[in-house]
């Protein structure tokens, strides 16, 4: 069997999503795996160049998992010839900039998201990237999760009959950093840094519903900032001046209406962090990120309101288990794979960057919205 390597640029696998998701759990796993075969028997083998800000970082990161190939320059990794790939975990803010550069150097782009601050800057980069003939891709890794392809072979197999409307709730209290560490950085509180939960979490309810569901066609938000002051990784007290939830109320095709909430300052009394249902016609069900139950019209129970009586209805034991009926891989190390028999064979990849422009353009009517007080339409997106 022929092995080919594929250099890759890591840029911002210091961060915790960076290294977690991306480094350790997808191209460190798929070396573990002994590599990622091709249709042809050619077996992929990526090599991960890591870049980031901290020198002492990378080197301790690259000495913990027996890897020699990191800098601090970025430059300097995108002119080397054995790099074909660049990948881009850092903030919000840093992101755009070093995306030129790299489609500038004739990389293929894969990228977190949102792409870009605003959607003129995330349009651009996917115009560059057409120009320049360089293969992308951005991350949208729930739609690779087992509860939420549970619940897309629920609509596709019709379970549903006219869908109605999606109801989702996500998120989870994180901590204000005084008497317990916070959980996320602290520049996910502070929008001058490129945080706050609309430009966070809309990009991927915008690919979730359009893919899952049917496309967004129009958004109202509404949001908060509710910790209005948090302390940093150094125990420093700093003001909030980022929104920590977001209400958003989305109008898809065919008048289905979704619902999410989305919230850093909610305590969880749900299976999962997250969790949608959707409602039809002919079905419910309600998926998270692992599981998907489900209820068929035939089985819907009759209540009736009546606030003088206990309910004696299990609500819950009504519902029935999606089988797994797969063996479920990693979500971001599935997307990976995908992209990187993308780039090597020219194989069919829909998530470009002109898709993640779609979630940046939810983001910014989101948080147009939210400053308006308005139901705001969501336009075409072309090139």
């Amino acid at each position: 069997m022929t092995r080919r390597t594929i250099g890759i640029v890591m840029n911002g696998v210091t961060g915790r999503m960076g290294y977690r998701q991306h480094l350790l759990r997808s191209i460190l796993a798929i070396r573990e795996q002994g590599g990622l075969p091709l249709d042809d028997g050619t077996l992929l083998w990526p090599e991960p160049v890591l870049v980031g800000r901290s020198e002492a970082r990378l080197r301790a990161l690259a000495e913990r998992h027996g890897l020699e190939r990191w800098t601090t320059s970025l430059d300097e990794a995108l002119a080397d010839p054995t790099t074909e790939v660049y990948f881009d975990a850092q903030v919000t803010p840093a992101r755009e900039k070093a995306l030129r550069t790299a489609i500038a150097a004739g990389k293929h782009i894969y990228t977190e998201k949102p792409t870009a601050e605003s959607l003129e800057g995330a349009l651009d980069l996917a115009r560059l990237a057409r120009e320049a003939g360089v293969r992308n891709g951005v991350v949208q890794d729930k739609l690779f999760l087992p509860g939420l392809l549970k619940l897309k072979r629920l609509v596709d197999s019709g379970f549903f009959g006219r869908i109605l409307s999606v109801r989702g709730e996500f998120g989870y209290w994180v901590f204000e950093g005084d008497w317990q560490s916070a959980q996320r950085p602290s520049w996910n509180y502070r929008a001058e840094d490129g945080g706050g939960m609309i430009l966070d979490m809309f990009p991927h309810w915008r690919y979730v519903l359009d893919e899952i569901v049917a496309p967004v066609r129009s958004v109202y938000a509404h949001s908060s900032t509710h910790i209005p002051e948090r302390r940093d990784e150094q125990g420093a007290a700093y003001r909030a001046t980022a929104d920590d939830a977001a209400y958003g109320i989305f109008e898809l095709e065919g008048g289905i209406v979704a619902q999410i909430n989305s919230s850093w300052a909610v305590r969880v009394d749900r299976d999962e962090l997250v969790e949608f249902q959707v409602d039809g016609t002919e079905g419910s069900a309600v998926a998270g990120l692992r599981n998907c139950r489900y209820q068929h019209r035939v089985g819907t129970p009759k209540p009736v309101w009546n606030p003088d009586l206990p309910a004696t209805e299990d609500f819950r034991s009504q519902w029935h288990q999606v089988p797994d009926n797969e063996v479920f891989d990693n979500g971001f190390k599935v997307q990976w794979e995908l992209f990187l028999r993308h780039v090597v064979t020219g194989s069919d990849y829909r998530w470009d960057l002109l898709e993640g422009a779609k979630g940046v353009q939810l983001a910014e009517l989101g948080l147009r919205s939210a400053r308006e007080g308005r139901r705001l339409d969501v336009p075409a997106l072309e090139l």
